[in-house]
C-alpha cells in the first residue's frame, strides 16, 4: 500500500514550483541525457521524441503539474491512468523505475546546484517513489487483466501482416494476425497497439499506433500516415508487406467509450487523428447503442482523406451526420452526399462554437494545437470535463491539455 506523503515533503515540493517553472525543461533534458546512456532503457523510448524535444518538454509539464497538485493528487488521476497504460504498452516493469529515479534526482542536483539542498533532494526522492509506487501498482493490475483476458498476453507477441490497403495518398492500413494462429484479445474501441520494430539501419524502434478496426478476436488493423523522412513510417510504407512479422504488445489506452454510452457523441478529429475514431465509430453504429453520432474531420484534400468512402456511405444511409473540412482545396464538387457537409478551410473554434451540443460527449484527436483549440472552445462553452475526452499521438507537451 502506498504511504501518503507527509506535510513537510508536500510543503518542500510546493516551494519548488517557481524553480520548476524556470528550470523544469533543463532538468528533464538533463535527466534524459543521463537515462538514455543505458541501452536497456534507451530501447524503451521512441527516440524521435527526443530529437524534436517533445519528450523532455512533456515530462517537464508533467513534473510541474505533479508539484502543483502534490496536496491533491486525485486531480491527476486521468494523467496517471494515461501514463500507466502507455507504460504497459511499452512493457515497462518495476525494475526500470530505479534507473529513472537516479537520473531524475541526479538532474535536479545538477541543474539546481547549491540550491538543491539535502532537504529538497530528500523531498523529491519521496515524491518520486510515492508516484512510482502508484504507477507500479496500477500497471500490475493492467498486466494481470491482459493475462487473464481471452486471447490476452503480456510482453511482445509475434503478428504477421495479413494484408495492406492504401486508404489515401498518405495513409496505408495494415491488418495484423497472430503468427501462432491463436485468438487475440478484443480491444476497446479507441485503444492503440505498441510495437517493437527492428528497422534496418536504425536498430530497435518503439511506436504506438491506434487500432482502426472494430473489436474482434482474430485480427487488428492499424492505419499509418507516411511522415516525410519518418524512420518508421517510411519503412512501414515501403518495406512491410504481407507476411512481415512484427512484435506487438496487447491493446492499451484509456481513450475509450464511457459507460453507459451517452445518447449523443461527437467524433472530432484532424489528420491521422481519425484512426481511433474509425474504431469508436464501428461500435457506436453497431446497433448495440442508441447513439446519435456526428463525425467531424479535417484533412488537407480529397486525396489525403482516409476512409472517405466509408464515411460518405454511412452519412448517405443516415447512420451518422458528418462534416469534412479540406484545408488545402475547395470541396470536391462531384461528390454531394446526403448527411455530409463539405467545407473549405480548417475546423476553427469560431465554427465549433456554433455547433456545440451541450448534451454530447466529445472525443477529440489530432495535432496538439488542434486539440488545444477544440478543448479550450468546449471548456469555455461550459462543457464539463466528463464530456470532453482526447487522445495524444505522442508526449503530452501542451500545458493546456496536460492540465
Amino acid at each position: 500500500m502506498t504511504v501518503p506523503l507527509d506535510d513537510k515533503t508536500r510543503s518542500v515540493i510546493t516551494a519548488c514550483i517557481p524553480a520548476l517553472e524556470a528550470h523544469g525543461l533543463a532538468i528533464t533534458t538533463e535527466m534524459y541525457q543521463r537515462l538514455l546512456t543505458r541501452p536497456e532503457i534507451r530501447d524503451l523510448f521512441n527516440m524521435s521524441h527526443q530529437k524534436d524535444g517533445e519528450q523532455p518538454k512533456a515530462l517537464a509539464l508533467a513534473v510541474l503539474a505533479y508539484a502543483r497538485n502534490i496536496s491533491t493528487p486525485g486531480n491527476l488521476a486521468g494523467t496517471v491512468e494515461r501514463i500507466a497504460e502507455k507504460h504497459v504498452g511499452l512493457n515497462i516493469l518495476p525494475e526500470h523505475y530505479p534507473y529513472v529515479a537516479d537520473a531524475l534526482l541526479g538532474a535536479i542536483a545538477h541543474v539546481l546546484g547549491d540550491a538543491a539542498t539535502p532537504e529538497i533532494m530528500d523531498a523529491w526522492g519521496k515524491a518520486y517513489w510515492f508516484l512510482a509506487d502508484i504507477l507500479i501498482g496500477r500497471e500490475a493490475q493492467i498486466y494481470k487483466a491482459h493475462t487473464d483476458a481471452p486471447g490476452g498476453w503480456t510482453g511482445w507477441r509475434a503478428f504477421s501482416v495479413h494484408r495492406r490497403v492504401k486508404e489515401s495518398e498518405t495513409v496505408t492500413s495494415f491488418e495484423l494476425i497472430p503468427a501462432n494462429g491463436q485468438p487475440v484479445m478484443r480491444h476497446q474501441p479507441g485503444q492503440y497497439l505498441s510495437f517493437r520494430l527492428d528497422v534496418p539501419g536504425h536498430g530497435t524502434q518503439r511506436r504506438n499506433y491506434s487500432i482502426s478496426s472494430a473489436p474482434g478476436n482474430e485480427a487488428y488493423r492499424i492505419s499509418v500516415r507516411r511522415i516525410p523522412g519518418g524512420t518508421v513510417s517510411d519503412w512501414l510504407h515501403d518495406s512491410v508487406k504481407p507476411g512481415t512479422v512484427l512484435q506487438v504488445s496487447a491493446p492499451a489506452g484509456d481513450f475509450t467509450l464511457t459507460e453507459p454510452v451517452p445518447p449523443s457523441v461527437v467524433l472530432l478529429s484532424a489528420g491521422i487523428g481519425l484512426t481511433p475514431m474509425i474504431s469508436l465509430l464501428s461500435t457506436l453504429i453497431s446497433g448495440k447503442t442508441q447513439t446519435a453520432v456526428r463525425y467531424i474531420h479535417g484533412t488537407r484534400s480529397a486525396e489525403t482523406e482516409a476512409f472517405g468512402e466509408a464515411i460518405s456511405s454511412l452519412a448517405a444511409k443516415g447512420t451518422i451526420h458528418g462534416d469534412i473540412f479540406y484545408s488545402r482545396q475547395t470541396p470536391p464538387e462531384n461528390t454531394p452526399t446526403a448527411g455530409l457537409t463539405r467545407h473549405s478551410g480548417r475546423i476553427t473554434p469560431e465554427w465549433l462554437k456554433g455547433q456545440i451540443d451541450k448534451n454530447a460527449a466529445y472525443y477529440i484527436c489530432g495535432p496538439d494545437s488542434f486539440m488545444r483549440d477544440m478543448v479550450t472552445t468546449l471548456r469555455t462553452a461550459g462543457l464539463p470535463a466528463t464530456q470532453i475526452r482526447y487522445e495524444f499521438f505522442g508526449p503530452a507537451d501542451d500545458e493546456t491539455l496536460v492540465a
